[in-house]
């Protein structure tokens, strides 16, 4: 009789929230601007580490017909505010309901222009 040895449980790590800014560029039917050559989407999406999050954010992003190019991390509010940056309450309340929904929220989207301007 053989005995099934159990796995050991990992414990289970702590979702955290990052912000990240994706650039993404055009694809038909991306709801960006006519004219526009991309866009910079500040995201908060929650995960147990940043690389998660990109993925999880990359995947939506694609879902919703966007065609991201570029993420840059930019860590947690904890690591963001060791770093000296200044966090408004609405960043942190986004950053919050990111974390109780498990979600990916896109905060800020600025389009670019082909002359520079941006939106």
């Amino acid at each position: 009789m053989t005995e099934t040895a159990e796995k050991p449980k990992k414990p289970k790590r702590p979702q955290q929230v990052f912000t990240l800014l994706v650039e993404v560029g055009r694809h038909k039917d991306d709801g960006l601007p006519d004219g526009s050559t991309g866009a910079a989407l500040m995201c908060y999406a929650s995960g147990v580490d940043e690389a998660e999050a990109v993925r999880e954010t990359v995947a939506i992003l694609k879902q919703a017909d966007l065609a991201p190019l570029d993420v840059t991390g930019y860590g947690t509010l904890e690591e963001r505010l060791e770093m000296g940056h200044d966090i408004s309450e609405e960043e942190r309340d986004l950053m919050a309901r990111a974390l109780a929904e498990n979600s990916v929220i896109v905060a800020q989207m600025t389009p670019f222009f082909e002359d520079g301007k941006n939106g």
